[in-house]
């Protein structure tokens, strides 16, 4: 067998003869490492080894058969609310999340659950059985249902897990397992796909529910091929930082329910803490006085409203090009906001460095933050407070406009739970006003109605 060496792209997968400083593919910096490769006979073909064991008939799609996909609990809340309902066998989940954020401890306490009904193979390749077993006991895992093992070559691993023959198999982490037929070092783009290649082909058929811990890069992206995201049938990041409290864990991927939902877990010494009220933790601060450049808003995160806290400060500023930042919601977005301020209202921000940032260590996309942004910052430049008791719920446009958002119905109520009592939207059906069961409604048509209102 021959051997050739080129230069594989770690983000994107080219390859190249060449090194070159930037990929031509997807444009990144110093991305190329050099790989030995088995260079491909002429007379056979190649064998994609992938999907070799996947392979079937020609049916019908009416005479083909589904499977009732049933679903396994794990007993751990905001986790099956995140999986909807639980996992499903041959699932194999990807988790992601930045060093030290909590993915082996959500792991062994999803493995201490999940052991009380199945075989569990819990499989390291960064840490020793003693230390597994040491945070085991912080964390109150008794785990006879759980064996352990600490492996870093393919090859063996598929050994053990025909052998132990386990229900659940959890390998952390993809990026330090190696195969021994490939001389690239581990974490490279042929060893991770080759790895997640065997995994598939091992646990897929024999219905074991699979987690993958996977690497992040700095800017917060899984590290290795972006191939490795295709491969699996779940994707699980953790959305905040470590140094919050609170951990944020986002589908970016789900074959098997929706990628709307999240878990929220708060760290504690105990492990990773389901949060089951989320709303008083995105508004941290009290809510018994008014603030100037506070308002409330109702963002929807998969089936659940979030009581979400927006924070302005408009400023003046000493330099000729003054700032504009924004944590926890689109800059983007912030910058279209501002824009409308100034030509419909004629709020002076030219001058002005602005500040919006969400409590709590949140990241919404949800337009019905919209108004409570363009309230925060019109109560920060005109410095008057905002009503503790208000909330706003509506997306604005461009154009200075106000539009509905979706499930308004659900928002109010969420609202009138947590003790709000008027609300800031769009204008409303008679249906929906039919619905409010006594709070005090204020219907917007554009922002200039949203400037009146305020004061």
């Amino acid at each position: 067998m021959k051997f050739k060496t080129v230069f594989v792209c770690q983000k994107c997968g080219y390859e190249s003869a060449k090194w070159a400083g930037k990929c031509p593919e997807c444009g990144e910096w110093n991305s190329l490492v050099e790989e030995v490769k088995a260079q491909e006979s002429k007379k056979a073909p190649a064998r994609t080894r992938s999907f070799t064991d996947f392979s079937s008939e020609v049916v019908k799609l009416a005479d083909s058969k589904s499977v009732s996909e049933v679903r396994i609990p794990t007993h751990i809340s905001e986790f099956d609310r995140l999986l909807c309902g639980g996992l499903v066998k041959g699932q194999l989940t990807l988790l992601a999340g930045a060093p030290g954020i909590g993915k082996s401890t959500l792991m062994l306490q999803v493995a201490a659950e999940l052991s009380k009904t199945q075989k569990v193979l819990y499989i390291s390749g960064e840490e020793s059985i003693s230390q597994i077993s040491g945070r085991a006991q912080r964390l109150g895992v008794k785990g006879e249902n759980i064996f352990l093992l600490c492996e870093t070559d393919i090859q063996k691993i598929v050994e053990m897990v025909k052998n132990v023959n386990p229900d659940v198999l959890i390998l952390d982490s993809i990026q330090t397992v190696y195969h021994p037929e490939f001389t690239s070092s581990a974490g490279t783009v042929a060893q991770v796909r080759e790895c997640t290649s065997e995994l598939v082909r091992l646990c897929k058929p024999k219905g074991i529910i699979t987690f993958v811990l996977g690497h992040v890069t700095k800017d917060g992206e899984l590290a290795g091929p972006k191939i490795l995201e295709h491969m699996v049938d779940a994707v699980l990041y953790f959305d905040t930082e470590k140094d919050n409290v609170l951990r944020l864990l986002r589908p970016h991927k789900n074959r098997f329910g929706s990628t709307d939902e999240i878990g929220l877990f708060r760290m504690s010494a105990s492990g990773l803490i389901s949060v089951e009220n989320a709303s008083e933790c995105f508004a941290e601060t009290s809510r018994e006085r008014a603030l100037k450049g506070r308002a409330y808003s109702l963002a929807l995160e998969g089936s659940r409203p979030l009581l979400t806290e927006v924070q302005a400060l408009v400023s003046p500023t000493r330099f000729p090009y003054p700032r504009r930042v924004a944590t926890g919601v689109d800059l983007n977005r912030c910058l279209m906001l501002f824009a409308a301020l100034e030509k419909h209202i004629g709020l002076s921000l030219d001058n002005k460095d602005i500040f919006v940032s969400l409590a709590g260590g949140a990241k919404l996309k949800d337009p019905a933050l919209d108004l409570a942004i363009c309230a925060a910052v019109i109560s920060s430049c005109k410095d008057f407070p905002i009503a503790h008791d208000s909330v706003f719920m509506a997306e604005v446009g461009i154009l200075g406009q106000v539009a509905k958002v979706p499930l308004i119905e659900k928002r109010m109520d969420e609202a009138r739970r947590l003790g709000f009592t008027k609300t800031y939207t769009a204008m409303l059906s008679k249906q929906e006003k039919s619905k409010l069961n006594g709070m005090t409604l204020v219907e917007l048509a554009d922002l200039n109605g949203l400037a009146m209102k305020l004061r």
